[in-house]
């Protein structure tokens, strides 16, 4: 098969590119996922998380390093195998994060990518239940939406952050991100609008459009210094080749894209060696400058039931599902995260630097089950980390999985903003009219005093985990560290662009599902206009 445009993953930037690119219709696209079709029923339930996440067919499962940085620990990395990725899996924020990050992106050398540039694009993605306004679009592929779901903890979680001093902010979207409120979720009328949704499901039926599901690429197929097609495995494992006339774009996220590129020979030459592959072109930031959202998830008791409750009994989760399926209403609809902060931790902070995502349940992990007692969890995480890792071969079978090394908690700096955010956090849980619904302190335990830093750190270092926003292993930029130009193209090599979250030179201070569509959108746009 030979077309003109290959674009592999189709996750969140994947699906956009392959619809504004095949919108040509002379234009022929093939899109090629490893995992398989969306047809898990669970993936468009909102509250299906719980059963996606960490389930093999659908999620690759990945699992770091054991990092010093979390004593030792190795955590679970949930990255989407199906189509629409992660945002087939994830907990639905939308959330772009603040217009500082994509003017520093500007700054830093990156034409095209400040705020004014990017959020016309974000514009028209969206679909905004909200309606049209100066930073909002409608009439987008992706819906935007309210929670169609509130719960008394979350509101009181609210009201007591307003009651330690953080402003109510209604829409953390608009003019400016800090304040406390509710999320917004990508869905649509009741069900998850992942970007597999919105932008593949109205389009499948082009004729220029070729969709390959369970399709490993195993390498990208190079003359010289220019990309000229695929090398994948299809269902079968047998190897088959794709020709592509005009460009190659890699979209298969922060871990799957650098490992590609590294397979077919780009990348630090000493490490490809080392891993039994022959160097193509030397680019030594592939893999590295790896980023991630570090959160700490503190749980309470309530002496009130929580959602924790309402879904213990089979004739409340008959009730539940019941609900769900006559009116689209209910637990069902609900997002990881009910309500959220953007603070600073202190005062020589120009933006907030800390995030919380509020729920009204508590459970070890998703997919576990929730806790046998009654119980709300207040999840906090660090925006903009310092501390960045590498992603690094495991040998050259593309099918084994990377080493994934974050180095978590390796500055001082990302060591005091967890600690101050555990302590905001706390702060909060005293204040009325939450402190009168919580019973007990369950994790860290009371008997952690406030003051203690090297305590709460130690508890921190024991007990984070991701909050699953991999970013910047194929860096942007013009420096000897980065992978793509601001044009997303491979640096020295013709014919191939990288569009994910892989390419952030600065990890954004929020979820990555949004911003992650809007690079879909620019690279689009950057691909057309280059022809």
């Amino acid at each position: 098969m030979e077309v003109d445009y290959a674009v592999v993953g189709a996750g969140s930037s994947g699906c956009v590119i392959a619809n504004r690119l095949s919108a040509d219709p002379n234009t022929t696209v093939a899109l090629l996922e490893a995992g398989g079709r969306d047809t898990n029923p669970w993936i468009h339930i909102p509250v299906g998380y719980f059963k996606t996440m960490h389930n093999p067919s659908v999620d690759w499962c990945y699992r770091t390093e054991p990092d010093p940085g979390l004593n030792g620990r190795s955590i679970d990395w949930p990255r989407g195998k199906v189509l629409g990725g992660s945002s087939s899996l994830n907990g639905l924020l939308y959330v772009r994060g603040q217009k500082e990050d994509y003017d520093r992106w500007r700054q830093m050398g990156n034409e095209g990518w400040g705020w004014d540039d990017v959020l016309p694009l974000f514009k028209r993605s969206e679909d905004q239940e909200r309606g049209e306004d100066e930073f909002h679009g409608v009439g987008g592929p992706l819906s935007v939406s309210n929670m169609r779901i509130q719960r008394p903890i979350c509101d009181a979680w609210v009201a007591a952050a307003q009651a330690a001093g953080y402003p109510f902010n209604p829409d953390y979207n608009g003019a400016e991100q800090e304040g406390v409120g509710y999320f917004q979720l990508t869905t649509r009328n009741g069900r998850r609008c992942s970007a597999a949704v919105a932008y593949l499901k109205p389009i499948r039926s082009r004729s220029n459009l070729n969709i390959i599901t369970n399709a490993l690429v195993t390498r990208v197929v190079l003359d010289g210094k220019k990309a000229t097609g695929l090398v994948y495995r299809d269902r079968s494992g047998v190897e088959q080749t794709l020709k592509v006339r005009r460009e190659i774009i890699l979209s298969g996220g922060a871990i799957n894209s650098p490992q590609i590129l590294m397979l077919s020979g780009i990348g630090d030459p000493d490490h490809l060696k080392e891993n039994g592959i022959e160097p193509v072109h030397a680019l030594p930031g592939v893999g590295k400058g790896l980023q991630d959202h570090l959160q700490a998830r503190l749980v309470f008791k309530c002496n009130e039931p929580t959602l924790n409750d309402e879904v213990r009994s089979l004739f409340n989760q008959a009730r539940i599902a019941l609900k769900y399926a006559l009116f689209r209403a209910g637990p069902m609809t609900m997002a990881a995260s009910l309500a959220t902060g953007f603070m600073k931790t202190r005062p020589d902070v120009e933006t907030p630097d800390i995030q919380f995502h509020v729920q009204p349940w508590s459970a070890d992990s998703p997919g576990e089950g929730v806790h046998p007692f009654s119980a709300f969890t207040m999840s906090v995480c660090q925006l903009r980390p310092e501390s960045r890792g590498e992603l690094r071969l495991n040998g050259p079978d593309p099918s084994k999985h990377v080493k994934i090394i974050p180095n978590y908690l390796s500055t001082d700096t990302d060591c005091r903003t967890i600690v101050g955010g555990v302590n905001i956090a706390r702060r909060i849980a005293k204040q009325n009219p939450l402190a009168s619904k919580i019973s007990e302190e369950f994790r860290p335990t009371a008997d952690l005093s406030h003051d203690d830093y090297e305590g709460t750190l130690d508890w921190a270092r024991s007990n984070t985990t991701s909050i699953y926003h991999p970013t910047g292993t194929c860096a942007m930029g013009s420096d000897d560290m980065s992978v793509v130009d601001a044009k997303l193209n491979v640096h020295g090599i013709m014919n191939l662009r990288v569009a994910d979250c892989s390419i952030m030179p600065e990890i954004v201070s929020g979820n990555t599902n949004a911003p992650a569509i809007m690079i879909g959108e620019k690279a689009s746009d950057l691909i057309n206009a280059d022809g």
